[in-house]
């Protein structure tokens, strides 16, 4: 099955609740598609988590910040961010994902939300060094869920706000935030799908890096 077959076959497409204006092919539950994937990670493509939410609201909702930009958006997962972001006016956005199944998904997604400046590829962030790609803002969101990951996804966002890049993330309190390294910006909150969270709702925090 290919990666774009795959995807359609466990999901159909909604509304993203905090962000409307924006529809995701989404998984019911996560279970029957993750065997499918075969693969070690759950498909966190598939569904539109809190972080995410928060951070495509703040876009939106601040279309300044990417307006004109090269936007890189790190572990796009679904391509919620990535497609905010053009909807916001970048220049151009490359949704990044180590998972081929992330970046089928984000191309079907962006196609659909007439986001045309979203180019997908994959990318291992332990193998960027922190490379931005040229991008002029990085954009991050709900990547600080497990400690091996936050601290690979800290020296990525390091690495791009040393080349110049102006980073963003959100997090919805998750265990291993970097708080110490963190400007809060706004907070939101989110509603978010039973069947991922411990609760219908989460505060999720928006940060500028540094």
């Amino acid at each position: 099955m290919t990666p774009e077959a795959l995807v359609r076959s466990g999901t159909s497409w909604a509304a993203v609740p905090f962000v409307p204006e924006i529809r995701l092919l989404t998984a019911a539950e996560p279970f029957g598609l993750w065997d499918l994937t075969e693969r070690d990670a759950p498909p966190f493509w598939a569904f539109p988590w809190a972080g995410g939410q928060a951070l495509a609201r703040y876009v939106l909702d601040h279309p300044e910040i990417v307006r004109g930009h090269r936007v890189l958006d790190a572990a796009s997962g679904s391509g919620l961010v990535a497609i905010a972001a053009a909807k916001a006016g970048a220049a151009s956005v490359t949704a990044c994902d180590v998972d081929p199944n992330a970046v089928a998904a984000i191309g079907i997604n962006a196609h659909a939300n007439g986001a045309a400046a979203v180019a997908a590829r994959v990318l291992d962030l332990d193998l960027a060094a922190g490379d931005p790609s040229g991008a002029q803002v990085v954009l991050a969101a709900d990547v600080f869920y497990q400690r091996e990951f936050a601290e690979l996804a800290l020296r990525f966002l390091r690495g791009a706000a040393r080349s110049g890049a102006e980073v963003f993330v959100a997090d919805p309190g998750r265990a291993f935030l970097p708080a110490s390294a963190l400007t809060s910006l706004a907070s939101y909150e989110v509603p978010v799908l039973a069947v991922l969270e411990d609760k219908p709702v989460k505060t999720v925090t928006v940060y500028r890096l540094g």
